[in-house]
């Protein structure tokens, strides 16, 4: 997908992606379509109960669960999508997210389960 991306420039645990919205991100009503707004919130939650279990060797996981409320619609820019611990035990995480626009409105949240992997994703 075009303009996609993983921020890596965070510190601590939480974890973000952001995504420049173009034609192609949009439906036929011309805001962004609302399963890229749920996959920029898997992303950025399964990113941060990743570096839950371990921040220097982030552990795979696998969504369980992700509950997705629309808020408002974007169109145009940037929007980011960021993950915040909720908890956690030693194979399940619990993260809530957020997806705000360039201007910080809040477009959707997020609340996640993920589930701790024993296997290495092939490079």
């Amino acid at each position: 997908m075009t303009g996609y991306e993983i921020d890596h420039s965070r510190t601590g645990i939480s974890r973000a992606c952001y995504l420049d919205i173009g034609p192609e991100h949009l439906n036929y009503h011309g805001i962004l379509h609302g399963g890229l707004v749920s996959m920029l919130l898997d992303v950025a939650c399964g990113q941060t109960a990743s570096a839950m279990f371990c921040r220097e060797d982030p552990a795979p996981v696998v969504t369980v669960a992700l509950n997705v409320q629309f808020v408002s619609a974007g169109r145009s820019g940037r929007v980011t999508a960021v993950g915040q611990p909720a908890g956690n035990g030693r194979s399940m995480a619990y993260v809530s997210g957020e997806l705000r626009n360039e201007d910080g409105e809040l477009l959707a949240m997020a609340q996640g389960t993920f589930k701790r992997s024993n296997k290495k994703a092939d490079p």
